[in-house]
């Protein structure tokens, strides 16, 4: 820092408060207008966060000048502003066209006078932002058609049936007719639901009559008239019929909301406490958007009514998203905020790395696809916020405050730390995403936006998010990602089986770390990404899943996201596996021997029955120098494993469970490299395995203990005369679940 600064009177309001020079921090002078420092106001006292550190956040290293009082007495009024700014954690504001000027009181270890550091912040950031930092609150913006309803009108039910019928015709496929023509069923009833609504403000619901009840429609800024909507609420069913302009019957909608909305909503706002500030930026018509969000959110918790207007954003149909246009009065920086949408494609390239991506919501395509998931989009939604907010603020509270409480007037600009951003701790979806079972996705199940307009204006119109999908979706022979939309999946296509049609679906690549994630929450266990360095030309990057301190998934590949994804998926087969395959029986014939190496822990999570001889360590450069088709052949043996055990459990009685052993009878003499496992039910023996790996020679067990279990299975069904089994094995009838 340069010795020779710039003279400069100091003014709060019109009062001289003293005389200061000013230091530039660059080569470049930074004088104030007039080379005098006009003080507007002081920011407000913050509570727990020094400002440096709100200013780092939201305006990284904007530092402009260092300001030094030229001589100060104890009783002068230049240090009486220092006392107070330093003591209350307030800032002095100087307002420079469309910035602000702060000044932070900053310790010195030289200095006997007053010092400044002074950074430069669009006007108003600063006093928002302030109140959410000491809150622990982030900002959430969530997308509606379908990311968290689905709504049609008559007209668009009529579409709809209209084209599936037309595709149902000259279907040759049997498996696709039949998941068409019960797609085609599920739209005629809620359509027949929504003629009843219209015609007799009723409806039919299992043979029971439900009526509309008036809901009245909280004022919004500027006096608009008192709006009572005629509206049926099917809480059990996600149903809800309303109106839009209760005048005009043919601007009746049929919604389905999202099935856990409410775990992610009370999420948002535990116990009175806003751990997320709400906006929703939508390319809908407002009328619509705003109809929509009241029946979202009917008691206006997460979004008030006087904020309503300015936080529910209308996007122009065909324009992009952006975080900016969200924030355009200035109420949060886009570091400090999230987004959850359906698609990624629609916000500008530098949000994207703040979008939560969750896969289409599609009632009548895919009614089952929302539960089928071990943890519901929904809940993904709600674990991905939470570890987003942890991440943030505890980078904020343990690397951020923690040195900025160390820097002094002295310090380089440079010296400032690292500022967390929400993008760090999000990983951006693939935005690949394709069909559960039928190739063809025809149409987007909400109302599109030429559609909309057409039915419900004057005096009100609707848009909806698909406009830019309608085009495509028109055509039977050519569908964009977008279109084909059920569930995200990850780059190399990690696949399922579904228990109950048969046929491969696709897994979102985020339902892994979601499904980890919600797993440590309910056994109150840390769930913990760790990097691995290794020195591979072909994998990059390894990453390692801690559950508790104990290694339970290894992933690799070339990315970060890519290597972190297998790791979430290899954990979670470990853990499924585990809690599966080696808990200890629990009827009689059990080796008792087991139960206290299994049963002790807390979190359901057994472990396997083995020798007692620690693994070990794997090194660095192993996982760097593991080739990509050993890592292939591993992942394809965990799969095999998984499906050859949930085969076991289909055909194993309830509370019966296999044990799996890697103790060599005395007899079996094993080759250098091999392993050994048998599996066990109620004592008896019913696969062995040898291999050159334990997954190989587990699954080679698990599946001689699968044929075993079917052949018994097979014979007592043929079997007339016999009324019931060995107690080691399984009754005719295979467990239901």
């Amino acid at each position: 820092m340069s010795r020779s600064g710039i003279n400069s009177t100091v003014y709060h309001g019109e009062v001289c408060l003293g005389e200061a020079e000013v230091f530039p921090t660059n080569n470049h002078a930074f004088p104030f207008p007039s080379n005098e420092i006009r003080i507007s106001h002081l920011s407000p006292p913050s509570e727990r966060c020094p400002p440096l550190s709100i200013l780092q956040t939201i305006s990284p290293f904007s530092v402009r000048c260092k300001v030094q009082a030229k001589s100060a007495t104890e009783q002068s009024l230049l240090r009486r502003l220092y006392l107070s700014c330093f003591q209350e954690h307030k800032t002095a504001v100087v307002v420079v066209g469309k910035e602000e000027l702060h000044l932070v009181a900053m310790p010195s270890q030289v200095q006997k006078v007053p010092c400044f550091w002074c950074c430069a912040v669009q006007a108003g950031l600063y006093a928002s932002c302030l109140g959410m930092l000491n809150l622990r609150c982030l900002a959430i913006v969530f997308d509606l058609d379908e990311t968290l309803i689905v709504a049609n009108t008559m007209k668009s039910f009529e579409d709809r049936i209209e084209a599936l019928s037309r595709r149902i015709d000259v279907e040759d496929d049997r498996a696709r007719f039949s998941g068409m023509s019960a797609e085609l069923k599920r739209y005629i009833e809620d359509k027949d639901l929504l003629k009843q609504y219209i015609e007799n403000d009723a409806v039919s619901d299992n043979g029971k009559m439900v009526g509309v009840q008036n809901e009245e429609v909280p004022g919004l800024p500027g006096g608009q008239e008192r709006i009572v909507r005629p509206v049926i609420r099917l809480q059990e069913r996600n149903i809800v019929l309303t109106r839009i302009n209760p005048e005009i019957r043919d601007t009746s909608v049929f919604v389905r909301l999202r099935p856990a909305w409410e775990d992610l909503r009370s999420y948002l706002t535990a116990k009175g406490r806003k751990r997320f500030e709400v906006y929703v930026c939508t390319m809908a018509e407002r009328d619509y958007a705003l109809e929509m969000w009241r029946l979202l959110d009917p008691e206006a918790h997460l979004i008030s009514s006087r904020q309503l207007l300015d936080r529910v954003v209308c996007v122009k149909s065909g324009s992009r998203k952006s975080l900016q246009h969200v924030f355009q009065d200035v109420v949060c920086h886009p570091k400090m905020a999230m987004v959850i949408d359906d698609r990624l494609q629609v916000w500008d390239d530098k949000d994207q790395p703040r979008v939560h991506v969750v896969p289409a919501f599609t009632p009548y395509y895919a009614p089952q696809a929302e539960m089928a998931n071990t943890v519901p989009v929904l809940c993904v939604a709600r674990n991905v916020a939470c570890n987003v907010r942890g991440g943030f603020f505890r980078e904020f509270d343990e690397n951020l405050l923690r040195k900025i409480f160390e820097l002094c007037y002295e310090n380089d600009i440079l010296d400032l730390p690292y500022a967390p951003d929400v993008s760090d701790y999000l990983m951006s979806e693939d935005t690949n995403v394709v069909p559960n079972s039928n190739r063809d996705v025809p149409i987007s199940e909400g109302m599109n936006g030429s559609e909309a307009e057409r039915r419900l204006s004057p005096p009100v119109h609707l848009g909806d998010e698909q406009h830019m999908q309608h085009q495509a979706q028109t055509s039977l022979s050519s569908f964009s990602d977008d279109e084909l939309s059920l569930f995200q999946t990850s780059a190399n296509n990690r696949s399922r089986l579904d228990s109950e049609t048969g046929q491969m679906t696709l897994l979102p690549s985020s339902l892994f770390i979601g499904v980890l994630q919600e797993i440590g929450r309910r056994c109150d266990c840390k769930v913990e990404f760790r990097s691995v360095i290794g020195s591979s030309k072909d994998l990059h990057f390894s990453v390692e899943v801690l559950f508790s301190t104990e290694r339970i998934g290894i992933g690799m590949g070339r990315t970060r996201k890519e290597a972190q994804l297998q790791a979430a998926e290899n954990a979670l087969r470990n853990l499924a596996s585990n809690y599966v395959s080696f808990i200890a029986p629990n009827s009689g014939g059990a080796n008792r021997e087991s139960d206290n190496a299994s049963l002790g822990t807390e979190n359901g999570f057994l472990r396997e029955i083995i020798n007692p001889v620690p693994d070990e360590p794997v090194k660095k450069e192993d996982l760097a120098g593991a080739s990509t088709s050993e890592q292939m052949s591993q992942s394809n043996d965990s799969g095999r494993l998984s499906s050859v055990l949930f085969g076991i459990r289909e055909l194993c009685l309830e509370g019966q469970n296999i044990v799996f052993r890697d103790q060599a009878p005395a007899s079996m003499t094993l080759n250098k490299g091999e392993h050994y496992f048998q599996v066990e039910l109620a004592g008896q023996i019913l696969g062995k395995g040898v291999g050159l790996s334990r997954e190989e020679a587990k699954l080679q067990a698990a599946e001689e203990a699968l044929r075993t279990l079917k052949a018994t299975h097979s014979s007592q069904r043929q079997s007339s005369n016999s009324s019931r089994l060995p107690p080691a094995l399984p009754s005719s009838s295979p467990r239901k679940k």
